[in-house]
């Protein structure tokens, strides 16, 4: 498990830009209602910062550069764990494993929408409701050739991938920065979902009353990554982070 990345011989993705207006767009361009989006969460530390962010917060995608403390807590995890073998609606929540390159966003939106209630905002009928239909029942490596073979996330993924900011990279290029998704999932757990991974990370329980962005989620998810850098010496960590919510255009 030293290696997760995709290999270097698969089909590789232009890398989505971290911006929340392109996220939003190819999630609702495959499918997801328009009453949800994503939006950017400027602090998690300033109430009156966080009062932007509409809330409930359904999922988190926490976005960063992958330096070796990462990677060291990344193995040490890990190592002892099986892979992830779950299909089925008796899963906890739905796990896509990464084999394209660059796609981590991508894979990061799909963790997102397709777990607790963003799920029912998924248009019926719709290429993001076929598809994650057609993944539910299906075993992580099946399920990842099917998100390897789908010409219409193919054709969404590139679509958004011209509308960033800035100039995109080539698809070929090598990207350090990783997308991972803290989503509470339908059973009220806090969910680490990573498709260089193992498997889904089940990081705790959260109240009925606590959302992806609520101080307990922020403890288990968000600020254990930032507390890891910071042992390793890094006092300057640097990350975004997306919420996925209601959103009033």
């Amino acid at each position: 498990m030293s290696d997760p990345d995709a290999p270097q011989t698969n089909k590789a993705f232009v890398p989505l830009e971290n911006n929340p207006e392109v996220m939003t767009h190819l999630v609702r361009q495959l499918g997801l209602s328009p009453a949800i989006g994503f939006t950017d969460v400027w602090s998690i530390d300033s109430p009156d910062l966080l009062a932007f962010v509409p809330r409930p917060s359904y999922a988190l995608l926490l976005v960063f550069p992958v330096s070796q403390a990462y990677e060291s807590a990344r193995i040490s995890e890990d190592t002892p764990l099986p892979e992830y073998t779950g299909s089925g609606p008796s899963e906890p929540v739905m796990w896509f494993k990464q084999t394209i390159r660059n796609a981590c966003g991508l894979i990061g939106l799909l963790h997102a929408v397709s777990n607790g209630a963003p799920r029912k905002h998924v248009t019926p009928g719709s290429d993001l409701d076929a598809l994650l239909r057609e993944a539910e029942g299906l075993a992580p490596i099946q399920r990842a050739d099917l998100l390897y073979e789908s010409k219409a996330l193919e054709s969404a993924h590139a679509g958004a991938a011209r509308l960033g900011d800035t100039e995109a990279p080539q698809a070929e290029d090598a990207v350090d920065l990783h997308f991972v998704a803290f989503v509470k999932g339908e059973d009220g757990r806090l969910w680490e979902l990573d498709g260089r991974r193992k498997g889904p990370l089940e990081r705790g329980v959260l109240g009925e009353d606590e959302d992806a962005l609520s101080e307990r989620a922020l403890e288990l998810g968000v600020r254990r990554f930032l507390e890891i850098e910071k042992k390793s010496g890094n006092p300057d960590v640097r990350f975004s982070l997306v919420s996925l919510g209601e959103v009033f255009d």
